[in-house]
């Protein structure tokens, strides 16, 4: 099943809350809430914008021992989420739950509209409790300004070739929020493995001119003492103007010079489909990267492949940790697919667009 998230639209551009919400630095404060609130009495949840059920595809909201949900306003009445029909808000002042959680950033204001509502004794718990610190934020001011999450993933390697050499990633990008009049962009640069967990943290400050940056994967890896790693790279602008766009060109190099590259890089958006994906000829292999862009599992079954213009599709029968990364060989799953056929990757939204390569 597809992440029930709004992460891009057409119209409107990118939706920041599954940002703020899935941050790789969000989801450790995000777990110790949740184990807080799991051991309460009983909770009501009032979600005044609607974000309560986005939120539960991210963290296991429904764990929690929830005595109601409440709303806001009346076209989201009668509505079941996380499994109550939601009320409301009115409906706060009889509630016996020892704990109120508000489903939103910036709540001060959302809190104290109703404060006469709120029976004594019950704790309010709002998201506040999940920002950033204010040094992270391009405008501290409005939480949810999509300014604040100028972020993107990219595939990130250092490993042996298994010819005696090593394979790298480089990543280059540049300060194009410049043009904008943006002044003291700094790139907030955290590694994750392929476990989902950050082994590196650093800042990049880039210059304050149009020019551009380099990062290396073999500097990387002799700069923080680290062993193998294929993973991701988790890549924040904060200062960013104009625009909540990170780009980058990623290229793939081996110290052997038979590796070759392409240049690639990836929408910050996860989409329910991808293409793209060539079918390998008969002495080839395809790797397909799957890289978790989420504090969630990717649950089994819930990745597939296709060739497009059928509707069979294989299913990947593995889970993927939070943040994870596995590497899929087509064949696995679409074992007759041959060159120049061409695949569609079943996404589900749980992850940005895929880096493949060609095994020879």
């Amino acid at each position: 099943m597809p992440l029930n998230i709004d992460t891009f639209s057409n119209v409107k551009g990118g939706f920041p809350f599954f940002k703020a919400a899935g941050h790789p630095a969000v989801a450790p404060l995000a777990r110790k809430l949740l184990a807080r609130l799991k051991a309460a009495k009983s909770i009501a949840i009032y979600d005044p914008s609607g974000f309560a059920t986005a939120l539960a595809e991210l963290f296991p909201l429904a764990q929690l021992p929830i005595e109601r949900v409440l709303a806001h306003d009346l076209a989201d009445l009668d509505k079941l989420v996380l499994g109550s029909t939601t009320q409301p808000i009115t409906n706060l002042a009889t509630s016996k739950a020892s704990h109120l959680l508000v489903v939103a950033f910036d709540a001060d204001r959302v809190v104290r509209n109703i404060n006469h509502l709120v029976p004594k004794g019950m704790e309010v718990v709002t998201l506040d409790e999940l920002r950033l610190p204010a040094d992270r934020l391009t405008n501290p001011h409005k939480y949810l300004d999509p300014l604040n999450f100028a972020t993107n993933f990219a595939f990130f390697r250092d490993t042996p070739d298994g010819r005696g050499g090593r394979l790298h990633t480089r990543i280059a990008t540049a300060n194009y929020w410049h043009r904008y009049g943006g002044a003291n962009i700094n790139l907030w640069l955290s590694l994750i493995d392929g476990d989902g967990e950050t082994i590196a943290e650093w800042d990049l400050p880039l210059p304050n001119s149009p020019g551009g940056v380099t990062i290396d994967s073999s500097e990387v890896r002799q700069r923080f003492g680290l062993g193998d790693f294929t993973g991701q790279l988790f890549v924040h602008a904060v200062g960013a103007t104009g625009h909540d766009i990170v780009k980058y060109a990623l290229d793939t190099y081996g110290d052997d010079p038979r590796d070759l590259s392409c240049t690639h890089d990836a929408n910050a958006w996860p989409a329910d489909v991808f293409a793209g994906l060539p079918s390998p000829r008969p002495d080839e292999r395809v790797l397909l990267w799957i890289q978790n862009s989420h504090p969630c599992s990717v649950p089994s079954g819930a990745i597939g492949l296709n060739l497009m213009g059928s509707t069979e599709t294989g299913w990947l029968e593995r889970e993927i940790p939070p943040f994870g990364t596995y590497a899929l060989d087509i064949a696995d799953l679409l074992s007759d697919a041959r060159w120049p056929q061409q695949i569609e990757v079943q996404a589900g939204k749980h992850f940005v667009r895929p880096r493949y390569e060609i095994e020879i």
